[in-house]
Formats: C-alpha cells, sequence, structure tokens
C-alpha cells in the first residue's frame, strides 16, 4: 500500500482519535485535519497510509506508527479557505489534498517511514472496514 509519513502532531490529526484531544488542542490543532498541504502535486488517488515519523518527538502521541488510511480524493492549489481543514495557515503555491474515508488503524503499527512516497506490505496491517487490498502502481 502506498504511505506518507507526517510529523506530529500532523498525523494525528488526520487520524483523529479521543484519547488525544487533549494533546492536540494544547497544541493549537481545533479538529480533525482532512487536507494535507505540501509543496507538490500528486497525480495518485486512492488508498494512502498514513504514517507518524520518530521525530520530533511530541508527548502523548504515537511516534513512528502507522496512524490511519484515507482516500486521496483530489490534489489542487491551496485556497485561503482551506486553512480550518488544513490546521495551518494559507501559502501562496502550495497544494492540498483532499483527504476522504479516513480510518484509524487500530491499534496503531510500527512502520519505518520515508521520505516522499513508499511502500508497506498490507499484509502486515490490520485493515480498516471499507479498505479493499489492491495494486499501487507508482506513477
Amino acid at each position: 500500500m502506498k504511505a506518507i509519513s507526517l510529523w506530529q502532531p500532523w498525523a494525528s490529526a488526520i487520524a483523529y482519535r479521543p484519547e488525544h484531544t487533549e494533546i492536540l488542542r494544547a497544541l493549537k490543532i481545533t479538529g480533525q485535519k482532512t487536507i494535507e498541504t505540501r509543496k507538490w502535486y500528486t497525480r495518485f488517488r486512492g488508498d494512502l497510509l498514513i504514517c507518524s515519523t520518530k521525530n520530533p518527538k511530541v508527548s502523548g502521541l504515537p511516534m513512528g506508527f502507522a496512524v490511519c488510511i484515507v482516500k486521496l480524493a483530489d490534489c489542487r492549489r491551496m485556497k485561503r479557505s482551506d486553512e480550518l481543514a488544513a490546521q495551518c495557515a494559507f501559502e501562496p503555491g502550495r497544494y492540498a489534498w483532499i483527504l476522504e474515508n479516513i480510518r484509524l488503524v487500530d491499534p496503531p503499527l510500527a512502520v519505518k517511514g520515508a521520505q516522499g512516497f513508499f511502500e508497506v506490505d498490507i499484509g502486515i496491517l490490520p485493515l480498516p472496514a471499507g479498505t479493499e487490498k489492491q495494486l499501487v502502481f507508482d506513477f
């Protein structure tokens, strides 16, 4: 399955778990993150495994784990109106990755991350309901 590593607290802001609410609020994250922003465009659409990086450390949040699977539904230029869903300020030139159908990996599973997209053997994952095993092609 195609995967991407995100720094904390952003990975947990997408994989919004009730037990992390107070930690995220203290970090000024006000709700579930449904838009990821990047400097680069992707043509990829489909299920994407969200993993948390091991650094920087954020106390109380999983570090170095697969935390959820999302459907990457669209990729377009970021708009000012995306700020709340992205949980960040508008930056001209950035791309908004529209995330839908967010499913928790429960419990989170240790994963060795990488920069950019990378592949994770989905045979090791406890796949959430609604996730289909599929062939993934690089673009």
